[in-house]
């Protein structure tokens, strides 16, 4: 009788590991699908962002001034003389961009980094106001974006290290160069994870446009958006899954913590109808920063859309910023 019910115990012991183990099994196979999905380049898209709450009205002006700002862009690619550029990051990769010389000589640099799943023309639009305002103008390719190398998505915690490669680049170009970064959505996360490094007195501000607190918490709400999924226990294995195969993860890729330690003025702007980095977002990052800072908050705009919404307001803002806390007059 005791063997029989120690046989029993076995075999329940054994069909119970063989159980966790298929849900291990499988839960390995989830992760890696959304490793897939959320950090290896893809160059088809990816489609991520929930549909936009933009009111119709508002989103019929960013049409109208879309017109302008893209008029206005070819202006300014007209008049500027383009180079490539091209760096080495710490890692191997070949990262590749462009430079753009305004008409008069000038030690003013705007260093533009573009969002997720994009490329260094997707930030031009925002690049072409600071050209025609005299400014010299560096576009990068992201790592895993455009014409950069890379497998997987930085997401920015790896691209603030080749931010700072960059940084080193311009200023083999001009050492009297004086620098802001400006990031938009990634490109926002990134200049502010870049700023809790250490930076050379040549880098004057910051302005970071839609970015995110952690990559945790961004991903936490597209599992959630996206697949109504709880972030525990899947988040949780992604994430290990990602340290072993992109080399960062996702807590640990803060631009809240990297705020705390910056040591430039930083301008935060958001739009009030961002559903995708949900504008709460901006509050938590503004009141981390130590140091000189301003926040605008675009009425009626979606996410990456606060340029387009009011141009005026956006680059008034940003220049005024500039010029009372970063830039000698």
């Amino acid at each position: 009788m005791r063997k029989s019910k120690m046989k029993l115990w076995q075999k329940l012991a054994l069909t119970a590991g063989g159980v966790v183990l298929l849900l291990a099994a499988a839960l390995l196979l989830i992760a890696n699908y959304f490793v897939n999905f959320a950090l290896v380049r893809s160059d088809a898209g990816k489609d991520v962002a929930p549909a936009s709450t933009v009111a119709a009205e508002d989103q019929a002006e960013i049409d109208r001034n879309w017109e302008d700002i893209t008029a206005q862009r070819e202006r300014w690619l007209n008049q500027s003389r383009r180079e490539d550029a091209a760096i080495t990051s710490d890692d191997g990769l070949e990262l590749r961009g462009e430079a753009f010389y305004a008409p008069e000589d000038t030690h003013r640099w705007l260093l533009a980094i573009h969002g997720y799943n994009s490329n260094k023309e997707s930030i031009r639009h925002i690049a072409s106001a600071y050209g025609l305002a005299g400014w010299n103008v560096l576009t990068p390719d992201m790592r895993a974006h455009g014409e950069s190398e890379g497998t997987y998505i930085g997401m920015g915690w790896l691209d603030r290290r080749d931010v700072l490669l960059w940084i080193d680049y311009l200023l083999s170009l001009d050492s009297e160069a004086e620098i802001v970064l400006h990031g938009v959505s990634m490109g926002g996360a990134t200049v502010m994870m870049t700023a809790g490094e250490d930076l050379p007195e040549n880098v004057k501000g910051i302005v970071e446009d839609c970015g995110y607190t952690t990559v945790w918490d961004i991903f936490e709400d597209e599992l959630a958006v996206l697949y109504h999924l709880p972030s525990f226990p899947i988040l949780t294995v992604t994430e290990q899954v990602a340290r072993l195969r992109a080399g960062y993860g996702f807590r640990e890729a803060s631009a809240l913590e990297q705020v705390k330690k910056a040591q430039v003025p930083i301008l935060f702007i958001h739009g009030s109808e961002d559903n995708f980095v949900h504008t709460e977002m901006v509050y938590p990052l503004y009141e981390a920063c130590p140091t000189a800072k301003e926040l605008l908050v675009v009425e009626g705009a979606g996410h990456g859309q606060a340029y387009s919404m009011d141009p005026a307001l956006y680059m008034d803002t940003v220049f005024t910023f500039l010029d009372g806390n970063c830039l000698p007059s």
